[in-house]
């Protein structure tokens, strides 16, 4: 498959015609060149949206690069838990360059772009308990460096840890700083993503955005993350009984963007996503003067994964 960005031009070929109308019935070809514009947008694959190709039919993340290509994506968008060769090794230090090594092959044997690794399990960073804190500050910064050395621009992390807003605010803030300032010199954006619990209040993340206030401090916002609390207080796989509006949190975190996931379910005929309002969240991204890639994350159940991926590409190629 032609990645997407290579269709610049339409080669329109009529015998006995003309383009805008016809012509005497001369016996000649017409051929014209008609180029169109390019899309605002660059669009790259969140890792996650193959998350059941590695971790149910075995397929090596490594793979990762060679499927987006054929696709038609031209950006990578990392997810950290799906290389149990580093967050499982006995020497992650080890592991650790292995993973930059074969991915830098990879993204360049493919012609794409790297652009951030989203970090889970590698501790809370909003917990009070300082050791634990602590700790997951510093695995972190095994995949700071890692995102400097592909080439990334960002690390996604979460924040988890305390229930009550003033303390996670607090001890979220701490974290962010230790990381920013660590990331800094490498030129890594620290992002953060509305994922569950408190860090889905959009309005309570970017009031902690801009305390912290460093410039490469900010987010992540994923069109369909806002589920503040699950039954029995789960983190996932529960029914969500509270939520905050998606449009009302992608539009407050916006403005420190550094990313952005379009989050997608599942789609009717016409090709539309049937959960949420795409043209109207294209519409807030655009409106903030949002020039960089959109990912792809599909989390739907009834299509396959490749069927929503490239669902949800061509639906915001039609949109862009």
């Amino acid at each position: 498959m032609k990645k997407l960005s290579g269709l610049t031009a339409i080669v329109v070929i009529g015998v006995g015609a003309i383009l805008f109308g016809f012509s005497s019935c001369k016996n000649t070809t017409t051929k014209k060149i008609i180029k169109s514009e390019a899309p605002a947008y660059k669009i790259s694959l969140a890792q996650w949206s193959i998350n059941k190709m590695i971790l149910e039919d075995k397929v090596s993340p490594y793979e990762f690069a060679s499927i987006a290509s054929n696709w038609g994506f031209e950006g990578l968008e990392y997810v950290s838990q799906l290389y149990t060769d580093v967050t499982k090794s006995d020497d992650p230090e080890a592991a650790i360059k292995i993973f930059i090594q074969k991915n830098n092959e990879l993204s360049a044997k493919f012609g794409l772009k790297n652009i951030l690794i989203m970090v889970d399990e590698e501790g809370n960073l909003a917990t009070q308990n300082e050791e634990e804190r602590l700790t997951a500050i510093e695995n972190h910064k095994k995949w700071i460096n890692a995102a400097a050395a592909i080439g990334c621009h960002s690390i996604r992390i979460n924040l988890f840890g305390e229930t009550d807003p003033e303390l996670w605010k607090s001890y979220s803030k701490l974290s962010l700083i230790a990381l920013s300032e660590y990331a800094l010199p490498l030129n890594i954006n620290i992002i953060v993503e509305n994922h569950g619990n408190l860090s889905s209040n959009a309005a309570l993340l970017m009031t902690l955005i801009n305390e912290v206030g460093m410039k490469n401090c900010g987010t992540l916002p994923d069109f369909g993350n806002f589920c503040l609390k699950r039954e029995n207080n789960e983190l996932w796989d529960a029914p969500c009984i509270e939520s905050y509006d998606n449009y009302k949190g992608v539009a407050e975190m916006m403005p420190k963007a550094f990313a952005v996931s379009a989050k997608s379910y599942d789609f009717d005929e016409e090709g539309n996503e049937t959960t949420l309002d795409y043209q109207r969240l294209i519409s807030i991204v655009k409106s903030n003067g949002y020039d960089q890639f959109i990912g792809i994350e599909y989390e739907g159940s009834r299509l396959s994964e490749e069927e929503g991926i490239l669902a949800t590409r061509d639906l915001l190629l039609k949109l862009m």
